[in-house]
C-alpha cells in the first residue's frame, strides 16, 4: 500500500512538472507574440504617419502653386495656348458630359449584374466563373481598359475619341467596383425581410424591388459614387484613347471631341519643362478636381448614414 501511495506521489510530482514545464512555454511564445504584435503595430503606424505627412506635404505644395491662379476667370475661360489666358472651362464641360455616360451605365449595369448574381444565379461552375472574373478585373491596370476601349469603343464602333467612347471605357473601368459593393450590400440584407415578404404573397421581384433593394441603397449608392470618383481621376484610359489637350470648341453631344480635367493636368505638367507656369497652371486644376471628389465623397457619406436601417 505503501508503495502504491508512493508511486502515486510520484506520478502527481511528475504531472505538476509537466505542466510548469507546458505553462512556462506557453508563457514565453506568448510574451514573443505580444512583441511581435507591438513591432508591427508600431512599425505600421509609423508607415501610416509618413504616407499621411507626405500627402500633406504634396498638397501644400500644390496649393501655394496654385494661389493666384485659381480665380473666377480661369474656371470660366477656355484653353489658350498662352498661360496667362488659358482656363479650364471646356474641360469641366468635358468632364461633365463624361460623368452623364459614365453614371447611368455603371449603375445601371453594376447594380443588374449583382441582382443576377445574388439572387437569381445557381451555385456552379458558371457563376463561380462570373464572380471569379469580376472579382481579377478590380486589379486590371486601367492602362488595358484604356487598350480595349481603343480597340472596341473607338475603331471597331467608329467612336474615336469622342465622349461616348470615353464614357463607355470608363464605364467597364469601375464596373467591377459597382458589382462587388452591389453584390455585398445585398448580402448584407437581413434573410427574415426576404421570408416575411414571400409571406405576405410578393413574387421574386417584388420583393427585391419593394424590400431588397430599398435597404441596400445605402450600400449601393455609396459603392457608386466611390466608383464615379475614381473614374473622373482617371488618365491612362483616355490617354489611350487619344484624347486632345488643346481644344478650343466646347463639345455639345456625345459624338464631339473633348478634354477632361485629368487629361488637362497630365499635358500641362509634361509642359512645364518648357513653360513654368503651365505648373501653375495644373496646379490649380488638381485643386479644383480634389473639391469634386471630396464633394462626391461627401455625399456618399451623407447617403449612408442617411438610409442606412439597422436590425
Amino acid at each position: 500500500m505503501e508503495n502504491q501511495m508512493k508511486i502515486a506521489a510520484k506520478g502527481a510530482m511528475a504531472s505538476r512538472k509537466r505542466e510548469n514545464l507546458h505553462f512556462s512555454i506557453n508563457r514565453s511564445n506568448i510574451s514573443k507574440r505580444v512583441r511581435r504584435n507591438n513591432f508591427y503595430r508600431v512599425l505600421f503606424s509609423l508607415s501610416t504617419v509618413f504616407a499621411i505627412g507626405m500627402l500633406m506635404i504634396l498638397l501644400y505644395q500644390v496649393w501655394i502653386d496654385s494661389v493666384g491662379w485659381l480665380t473666377p476667370g480661369f474656371l470660366t475661360r477656355n484653353l489658350s495656348i498662352f498661360p496667362e489666358k488659358a482656363g479650364i472651362h471646356g474641360a469641366i464641360l468635358g468632364t461633365v458630359y463624361l460623368m452623364l455616360v459614365v453614371i447611368p451605365v455603371t449603375i445601371l449595369l453594376g447594380v443588374a449584374t449583382a441582382i443576377y448574381l445574388e439572387e437569381y444565379a445557381t451555385k456552379g461552375r458558371i457563376a463561380a466563373f462570373i464572380r471569379t472574373n469580376i472579382t481579377n478585373l478590380a486589379s486590371v491596370p486601367s492602362v488595358i481598359f484604356g487598350l480595349l476601349g481603343l480597340a472596341v469603343f473607338g475603331r471597331l464602333l467608329g467612336l474615336g475619341s469622342s465622349i461616348l467612347a470615353g464614357g463607355l471605357t470608363l464605364s467597364l473601368l469601375v464596373l467591377p467596383i459597382v458589382v462587388v459593393a452591389a453584390q455585398e450590400a445585398l448580402r448584407a440584407v437581413p434573410g427574415f425581410l426576404r421570408e416575411g415578404s414571400y409571406a405576405m404573397g410578393a413574387s421574386k421581384w417584388t420583393t427585391i424591388w419593394r424590400v431588397v433593394l430599398p435597404v441596400a441603397l445605402p450600400g449601393v449608392l455609396t459603392g457608386g459614387i466611390l466608383a464615379v470618383s475614381r473614374a473622373i481621376g482617371e488618365t491612362a484610359p483616355l490617354v489611350v484613347l487619344g484624347i486632345p489637350t488643346l481644344i478650343m470648341r466646347i463639345p455639345k453631344s456625345l459624338g464631339d471631341d473633348f478634354t477632361a480635367l485629368p487629361i488637362q493636368i497630365y499635358y500641362w505638367t509634361l509642359d512645364t519643362v518648357l513653360t513654368r507656369e503651365y505648373a501653375n497652371l495644373a496646379a490649380a486644376t488638381i485643386v479644383v478636381l480634389l473639391i469634386v471628389l471630396f464633394m462626391m465623397n461627401s455625399v456618399a457619406i451623407v447617403i449612408r448614414n442617411k438610409y442606412q436601417r439597422r436590425f
